[in-house]
């Protein structure tokens, strides 16, 4: 069985709608790719890498980012996000991050991602959202 070890990769390949453009998301007002997408498409890339390999009842969340965004993509044009698992600390996972469009790299990043046992999370979430007396 295939474990979490650095060097592992994972995509995300989309055709940039309407849906993902910073018009429509209010991040800008030109109709490209927007920022906050190419951010889903790189942690997508990364879960793709890693979440299938981990344990039942574990799942990892975003922890950090360090993202440019270095060139527009227009309406139409297929993105691929790529992520490849740099280190790992204990619970933390680093991957670099970067995403293409048909033409050039459009991003390169850093991104971060803790593993976290679900059922734990939900008692701390379910805690938060207790009423405060």
């Amino acid at each position: 069985m295939e474990t979490i070890r650095t060097g592992l990769t994972g995509e995300k390949t989309l055709i940039v709608e309407e849906r993902h453009t910073a018009g429509h998301l209010g991040s800008g007002g030109a109709p490209v790719y927007a920022t906050p997408m190419m951010v889903l498409a790189m942690e997508e890339a990364a879960l793709a890498a890693v979440d299938h390999l981990l344990e039942p009842g574990k799942a990892t969340v975003g922890y950090s980012l360090d993202i440019r965004h270095l060139a527009a993509t227009p309406m139409g044009m297929r993105v691929t996000a790529k992520a490849e698992l740099l280190a790992i600390d204990g619970k933390m996972l680093t991957f670099r991050v970067e995403a293409f469009d048909e033409r050039e790299r459009i991003g390169e990043g850093a991104h971060v991602r803790a593993i976290i046992d679900l059922e734990r999370f939900k008692t701390r979430l379910e805690a938060k959202s207790a009423p405060h007396g």
